[in-house]
């Protein structure tokens, strides 16, 4: 009979719960508990076990460019100058619920892109949908599916999530074209109450410089700016220099 059971919730694919019943059976213990205590701990487990492939699932497609990144690892040195309770009121991922932005900035290594993955890695720990692109990749893509007709199913992917994270704004100036590519996925967010973070080296004040459309400008600003947190990291690059060493010289000397 209990082999029989156990096939059945395999059949059912329920896996956590097939496994958590055969532990029981190995147990000699179980069989003192309540009948409704054991069964609450089979159900339990499974109900677990899709609440943590859900989160894999999340991690996975959402393409953190540092799946590492925690807030909990956060450095708070005070050379970087992080709003620590900013960051702390931020960590509930309810800005994310309200719709709101998330501007981060400073100078290439303080740690942006960790920031941002920190936030998109918690954001899908709290069941939130989220992807991540790099901005020049991002309006490739966009300009490639002009041509080949992806350029819908693009914008719905960039639209749908509920945490849109863009790194490397402002690396250079956008031309007119891609300016518009912008505004479009910006636009629709904006219209859907979705969030966007976004990272920066710019500060806020010069993005403006980065489109050649002033009218496009304003607009993508507005819809950016306006209702966004901002958060300007400082302090010593926090990349890790590689050394190379000089391979030896294992050639002999000639007689």
């Amino acid at each position: 009979m209990n082999y029989q059971t156990a096939e059945q919730l395999t059949e059912l694919r329920l896996r956590a719960m097939r496994q958590e019943y055969l532990r029981q059976i190995e147990l000699p213990a179980m069989g003192d508990l309540p009948f409704d205590d054991r069964f609450a701990m089979i159900v339990t487990a499974q109900v677990d076990a899709r609440h943590t492939s859900r989160i894999n699932r999340l991690l996975k497609k959402a393409e953190l460019r540092d799946p590492s990144a925690s807030l909990a690892n956060i450095d708070f040195d005070e050379k970087r100058r992080l709003p620590k309770p900013l960051i702390m009121q931020l960590s509930d991922c309810s800005w994310i619920t309200n719709g709101s932005n998330l501007i981060v900035t400073g100078a290439t290594g303080v740690g942006k892109t960790y920031l941002l993955s920190a936030f998109g890695r918690e954001a899908c720990m709290r069941g939130h949908e989220v992807r991540c692109f790099r901005v020049p990749r991002m309006l490739t893509d966009l300009s490639i599916g002009r041509g080949d007709g992806s350029y819908n199913k693009l914008l719905v992917n960039m639209t749908k999530p509920d945490l849109l994270i863009l790194d490397d704004f402002g690396l250079k100036q956008i031309d007119l074209a891609l300016s518009h590519d912008l505004l479009e996925v910006i636009e629709e967010r904006h219209h859907a109450c979705k969030s966007t973070a976004i990272s920066a080296q710019l500060p806020v004040k010069d993005w403006p410089s980065v489109f050649k459309d002033a009218t496009v400008s304003d607009a993508i600003m507005d819809r950016l700016v306006r209702n966004a947190y901002r958060i300007d990291a400082k302090g010593p690059s926090r990349r890790k220099t590689i050394e190379h060493q000089p391979a030896a010289d294992d050639s002999m000397p000639s007689a």
